[in-house]
């Protein structure tokens, strides 16, 4: 059951995938396309889920459900990564690497190798300002407060010290 993204309340389970390049407006309308399908069929043990999705800076899918009607189960979030696994099939994109981290700097998405952190921060192509995508978050609240937030006040502090 599809429900609006900004309807879903702060405790919703989310997961942010994060492609390896931007979408094209081609891809975006795909993405939509598919995303909305499946969430409207998401289902856990026969029962539906609220689930809603957005797109955001044209590199990221986050996918949101809320757990006060049926919890998702493990077969559910699995159904839901084989929708990740199929746009990456079907559009040559990487959402599923976890070695990059992405930053936003004038309002453009630049991805680094976690390997490259300390060399990015050397040469100050990343500073304590930089504003990171922090993809770990859970919830919808944390997302609202916390997905994009200041280097320094991330798992990155260290690199400043």
């Amino acid at each position: 059951m599809l429900v609006d993204f900004n309807k879903m309340p702060d405790q919703a389970k989310v997961w942010i995938y994060q492609a390896d390049r931007p979408f094209t407006n081609v891809e975006e309308k795909l993405i939509r396309e598919r995303s909305q399908s499946f969430i409207e069929t998401w289902a856990a043990h026969g029962q539906p889920l609220a689930g809603s999705y957005q797109l955001l800076h044209h590199q990221f899918l986050v996918i949101a459900v809320d757990e006060s009607l049926n919890g998702a189960s493990g077969c559910s979030i699995d159904a839901s990564v084989g929708l990740i696994r199929d746009l990456q099939s079907n559009l040559q994109l990487d959402f599923l690497d976890r070695s990059k981290v992405a930053f936003m700097v004038d309002d453009q998405v630049f991805l680094h190798r976690l390997t490259e952190l300390k060399q990015v921060v050397a040469e100050g192509v990343v500073n304590e300002n930089t504003r990171l995508f922090n993809n770990s978050i859970d919830t919808l609240g944390e997302w609202k407060t916390s997905w994009i937030t200041p280097a320094r006040e991330s798992w990155m502090k260290r690199y400043f010290a």
